[in-house]
């Protein structure tokens, strides 16, 4: 395996307290190089999206170690883990989470000008048309389609040119063929630009794109396709 990017040990998690308490993730070992692209699949309920959550940055463990390209998410201070993820990781999610008064262009510039990120306007007009989205700069979500707000999504996630792309279900609110024209950009845009690509989708034909799959059941990895299977719960994307 080349750089690792991802580098979880014994990752575990328990989300909610006493009887309502649900032990989510079970001492995972998780190692993905950079440069890949990963689905996470299982039923629901399996602890997927909330491994995501734990790869973005935006769920904390209660015990065990992430690294994200070296840095050590587990020992920073949730302001540290927020700049780091600004600078590095990018977000999709299934229901797009564009506000609604802004246009295309000021939801994907805003979050850069919040960033000091000079330029910030330019860089969002770029990464528009790069998805196709050159003439609906100045459309309001409720303007676009699904599929075009997704596109927005997308284009905010990638402006900051992050190294590590985060997406949960990216096709789950979307119609068959829209989801493949949403596919196709994830996946072309993740090889232009040599980053890593995570997902999380209930999606077989989605998965099969994934140079890997990552299997979880009932809050541990299970398994793994195209990649050995290590002892314990270890698996190597």
């Amino acid at each position: 395996m080349g750089e690792t990017i991802i580098d979880l040990k014994k990752a575990d998690l328990t989300l909610g307290r006493d009887a309502a308490s649900v032990h989510v993730l079970k001492g995972i070992d998780l190692q993905i190089a950079a440069g890949q692209s990963v689905g996470i699949v299982g039923p629901s309920g399996s602890g997927k999206s909330t491994l995501l959550m734990v790869l973005a940055g935006l769920e904390r463990l209660d015990r065990g170690e992430i690294h994200i390209g070296g840095a050590a998410l587990h020992t920073m201070s949730e302001d540290q883990v927020a700049d780091f993820r600004g600078r590095n990781i990018g977000i999709v999610f299934q229901s797009f989470h564009l506000i609604p008064n802004m246009t295309a262009l000021e939801n994907v510039a805003v979050p850069l000008e919040l960033a000091n990120v000079k330029d910030s306007f330019a860089i969002a007009r770029r990464e528009l048309e790069a998805v196709g989205l050159g003439e609906r700069l100045s459309h309001y979500p409720g303007q676009l389609s699904g599929g075009e707000q997704q596109r927005v999504a997308i284009a905010r996630a990638l402006a900051p040119q992050p190294r590590l792309l985060i997406a949960d279900e990216p096709t789950g609110n979307l119609d068959g063929d829209t989801g493949r024209q949403i596919s196709d950009l994830l996946f072309a845009e993740q090889a232009r630009r040599g980053m890593t690509l995570v997902l999380v989708t209930h999606d077989p034909a989605l998965a099969a794109r994934c140079q890997h799959q990552v299997r979880m059941r009932s809050g541990e990895v299970v398994g793994a396709e195209a990649t050995p299977v290590t002892s314990g719960r270890k698996v190597s994307a």
